[in-house]
């Protein structure tokens, strides 16, 4: 095996087309490769290695063997490698911010501020909770003990692909598990800087392993493997369902954070100047690809009027263009097959009868070239419609009306998904009673500051498992009960 140079960004030809396995570089067992392509200009930006069922196993085999040691470490040890990980994310915010643009075409100051240093926050996190998390708690006679589940695969998207990575890997490594991670095909260009950045800090070998390859053939070999104890997935329900389906024969863990369509409710009460335009904005943020975007807007029938012209003023202001200029708000949608999902979806809100206030189907004028999709608000759009049912995963807005407080919780509630939820109300206890009745994993009230302890992960269809916080975390420990340990 070769290790490669800490310095080298963007990453290189040589590390691009190679593994991160037991502590180094390595070349996958048959030669393979996949495209990157770059979204803002359609075309191939970087080739990488596609993995195998034996890449799987190499991986793996050396996850195992790295467990008995790493799951003995202190808590004080594992702090400190998270501590040095948690400092070269910082360090190297530039070359990931830039990684993080090119491939999956997130406006370069978004990836600056949010996607890098938000995935830092995720290793702070899993470092700090090591000083005060119990392993251990007698009650009565018995003690209860979390100890590490042991190797898991984790599997990430390419929507927000640092940022999921450092999600699943922090609190994994935290709590005494190794891992092997397969990133998204699309978008593996940040992980593999992580990946390097994970070597320069010290860990052990085979704690962190990098296979990249497809879903069905890497992701599958992963789910089935039965040296994996736990599977932890963020993706599509059609992928977790899969992932699912895989692991069932060896019974190991699964924790799924899938789709979403989360809604927006806003009460009469609410300020609709502030909340509209909020609401606008973060159900775009990030084109759109975000599973937790609000992307219903359930608003009084009486304030409808109102509502479409602030959306629309929102939307029609924000700057649409290059990834790389320090201006553009949105950039590209992340690769071809999804502007394709957008734009379908968009005709279909059109062919249903929603009333379109902005933006609508084709291209961004100007941009020709790049997966340019126009900012979209619909109006008038009925719970039954494809547009108000199905993710879209772009910057596409449903603005639902309501009667009564009553049926604006149905609205809310009436989708197989169940991740998120946004509430707007002037009074606090109004927004609570309303929150209580969502059936969504994380509920937000007026627009608070993101909280990376609060717990994510969602009722339904939305997946099973929770993320961030001491939740994320204690998903991968196992518990024991120790009977008569007090005598």
């Amino acid at each position: 095996m070769t290790t490669q140079s800490s310095n080298i960004y963007p990453v290189d030809s040589q590390t691009s087309q190679q593994f991160y396995i037991n502590g180094g570089w390595s070349s996958p067992a048959t030669p393979a490769s996949l495209p990157v392509v770059n979204p803002a200009t359609e075309s191939v930006v970087a080739e990488v290695a596609s993995g195998s069922a034996e890449d799987v196993d190499r991986a793996v085999a050396a996850a195992r063997a790295a467990f008995p040691c790493w799951s003995a470490t202190s808590a004080e040890a594992r702090a400190g490698f998270l501590g040095k990980i948690y400092d070269l994310i910082l360090e190297r915010k530039e070359p990931l911010a830039q990684a993080l643009s090119l491939e999956m075409g997130a406006a370069i100051g978004f990836a600056r501020a949010m996607q890098v240093p938000l995935a830092a926050e995720h290793v702070r996190i899993a470092r700090d909770l090591l000083s005060t998390y119990r392993y251990q708690k007698v009650e009565g006679g018995t003690a209860i003990e979390r100890e590490p589940i042991g190797v898991c695969g984790l599997i990430t998207p390419w929507n927000w692909p640092l940022y999921q990575i450092t999600a699943k890997v922090a609190p994994a490594i935290a709590a005494g598990c190794t891992v092997v991670l397969k990133p998204s095909e699309l978008s593996p260009l940040s992980a593999l800087l992580f990946a390097q950045l994970v070597h320069d800090a010290g860990l052990p070998p085979g704690v962190f392993n990098l296979v990249n390859g497809t879903g069905s053939e890497v992701g599958g070999a992963m789910a089935a493997h039965p040296d994996i104890d736990m599977i932890s997935i963020t993706g599509s329900n059609r992928a977790g369902a899969l992932v699912a389906q895989a692991a069932a024969p060896t019974v190991k863990r699964v924790t799924q954070e899938l789709g979403g369509k989360s809604p927006n409710v806003l009460l009469p009460d609410a300020d609709f100047a502030k909340v509209v335009p909020l609401g606008v904005m973060t159900a775009f943020r990030n084109v759109g690809q975000s599973c937790s975007a609000p992307t219903r807007m359930i608003v009084p029938r009486d304030r409808l009027a109102e509502v479409e012209a602030l959306a629309a003023a929102t939307a029609n202001a924000i700057v649409v263009g290059d990834p790389q200029s320090e201006e553009t708000v949105l950039g590209p949608i992340a690769n071809e097959a999804q502007f394709k999902r957008v734009q379908a979806m968009i005709e279909s809100g059109l062919s249903e009868g929603a009333k379109l206030v902005c933006g609508g189907p084709g291209r961004v004028p100007g941009h020709e070239t790049g997966f340019y999709a126009r900012p979209t608000v619909f109006s008038e759009v009925d719970s039954s419609m494809r547009i108000a049912q199905e993710e879209i995963f772009g910057p596409v807005l449903c603005i639902i009306a309501y009667e009564t407080l009553d049926e604006a919780v149905a609205i809310a509630n009436d989708t197989v998904y169940g991740l998120s939820a946004h509430v707007q109300s002037s009074n606090l206890d109004r927004a609570r009673a309303v929150a209580s009745r969502i059936r969504a994993g994380q509920v937000l009230l007026n627009h608070p500051a993101w909280n990376p302890m609060a717990p994510f992960g969602g009722y339904k269809r939305s997946g099973n498992g929770r993320e961030f916080g001491v939740y994320g975390f204690e998903e991968y420990l196992e518990t024991k009960a120790i009977v008569g340990f007090g005598g």
